[in-house]
């Protein structure tokens, strides 16, 4: 035997990222008062994007049993819908929908994300984990219980992505979704610490689909379902290693073969600080347009210029965009726009809609809106530049802005001021301002749904968080259906 092969048959320790990453979900006690507020509101704003997204065929086409009429005893609900599932299909068809319109909460660093992607497979496992412990005259999970496992995955993904940018080496950030959720779904099970390092050593085995699908020539629809995805394969980990299947002490650290030497150009994985509840204090909620979140603030900016501009569209000569170093490097985008997806992730279009209509909804981005010639005529007079303080201060984590300026000049030599906005409606610096946004805007995304009298035994029952804390997983789902 070769030297190299008996020091294969010694026992390992599990890799130290993975090895924190368990015991924060199995031991840390979440005392933070202003992460379970805000994780609340995280939970119905995200439950509220789902539903809006079941307004849209092209999601609700992928939602259901993978076999239709299928039965499961103690299955997870999907809001909005009739279907009980497998706690894994469930995971998939929340994930899907919460994330269709790109309008759920969003952590920028390093590497980019949607912690509550999550929300898909911990909704899923603790509706399934309830029913199943009712059935058996247990006491179920209570909302309390989904908050603070929001709290612990919002955290493993938003600070893996602080410093790993997966982005740089080709591959997409619902990575960090799929860990996330193998580690905290397993700790609902009932996992123990083996149990879990195993599910979350698997999680980074699969590793993670390629970005392609955001970035031309490919942009398309799978950037909707990809967190979908991820979070189910989560769900489906955690229950492989409930069951008892082996891990990988090495899954990241192997040489040769190890996530890192293999995929991430043998940089080494980290946790750029200590595991909290950092990241849901500090999450950034998409409060008034469903855009990507690099070009909210230029959102914000373009609606501003609106009133201005509205009458004088012909008279443009050309539009100036100062931004950061990532919104150049994934929404600049010029040349045509295939469809939502593309149109939705284009810091150009996405200015465009704001200038000219003074607002931003899902509809523009569909067929009847981009048709209007108007927009790529003022796509095509736009010039976009780095603002290197933009970009310093984005990685700042004393500020964490997410910044951009806009301003139009015209044929005639005159132009508007130059608009700037550094911190989005959704961010923790104007938290205050935004949360009954946020409620309005929960409000407003169930009522295309819903009648009216459900629509109010919703906002009644979430109306305090106290109340909506001690609720049962399952009263809470029920909520829901249809």
């Amino acid at each position: 035997m070769r030297k190299e092969d008996e020091n294969m048959t010694e026992p390992r320790r599990m890799d130290a990222v993975i090895e924190e990453i368990s015991d924060y979900v199995l031991h840390q006690e979440i005392d933070s008062s202003e992460a379970f507020t805000t994780a609340g509101h995280v939970l119905l704003d995200t439950i509220g994007c789902g539903i809006l997204a079941l307004s849209y065929p092209e999601c609700t086409k992928l939602l259901g049993p993978i076999v239709p009429g299928t039965a499961v005893p103690n299955g997870s609900r999907v809001p909005g819908t009739p279907f009980v599932l497998d706690p894994v299909t469930a995971a998939f068809n929340i994930g899907c929908i919460n994330r269709w319109l790109d309008y759920n909460d969003t952590w920028l660093a390093a590497e980019w994300g949607h912690p509550s992607d999550n929300l898909g497979g911990i909704l899923a496992c603790a509706d399934y984990i309830s029913r199943v412990r009712i059935s058996e005259g247990k006491e179920p999970l209570t909302v309390r219980d989904v908050l603070c496992a929001m709290i612990k995955a919002h955290e493993i993904q938003g600070i893996l992505a602080l410093e790993n940018s997966l982005n740089r080496v080709g591959l997409d950030h619902v990575l960090f979704v799929k860990v996330a959720t193998a580690a905290v779904c397993a700790q609902m099970l009932g996992g123990s610490k083996e149990e879990i390092n195993n599910a979350v050593s698997h999680a980074w085995i699969d590793n993670s689909s390629l970005r392609t699908y955001r970035h031309a020539p490919n942009t398309g629809s799978r950037k909707s379902w990809a967190a979908g995805d991820a979070t189910s394969r989560g769900v489906y980990l955690a229950l492989m290693a409930h069951k008892g299947e082996m891990g990988y002490p090495t899954a990241l650290t192997a040489s040769g073969w190890g996530f890192q030497d293999v995929l991430f150009n043998r940089r080494e994985i980290k946790l750029a600080r200590p595991l909290g509840s950092y990241v849901m204090e500090n999450v950034l909620f998409k409060v008034s347009y469903p855009a990507e979140f690099h070009a909210q603030t230029a959102a914000e900016c373009a609606v501003r210029l609106h009133p201005e501009v509205k009458d004088r569209i012909e008279d443009i000569d050309r539009i100036t965009i100062m931004t950061h170093e990532s919104a150049i490097r994934i929404i600049d985008k010029k040349g045509p726009l295939h469809n939502p997806a593309d149109r939705d992730h284009c810091l150009q279009y996405i200015t465009a809609i704001g200038l000219l209509f003074g607002d931003i909804t899902a509809d523009h981005y569909e067929e009847e809106t981009a048709s209007d010639p108007r927009i790529d005529t003022l796509r095509s007079k736009m010039e976009v530049t780095e603002h290197k303080a933009y970009s310093k201060d984005y990685l700042d984590p004393n500020k964490r802005s997410i910044s951009n300026a806009v301003q139009v000049h015209f044929t005639d030599g005159t132009a508007t001021g130059r608009i700037e906005c550094e911190y989005p409606l959704g961010h923790r610096f104007r938290r205050k301002e935004a949360v009954p946004k946020i409620l309005a805007k929960f409000s407003a995304n169930i009522s295309t749904h819903f009648s009216l009298k459900q629509q109010r035994k919703i906002e009644e029952a979430c109306e305090h968080s106290g109340r909506m804390q001690k609720l049962s997983v399952s009263e809470f789902m029920d909520l829901f259906l249809v």
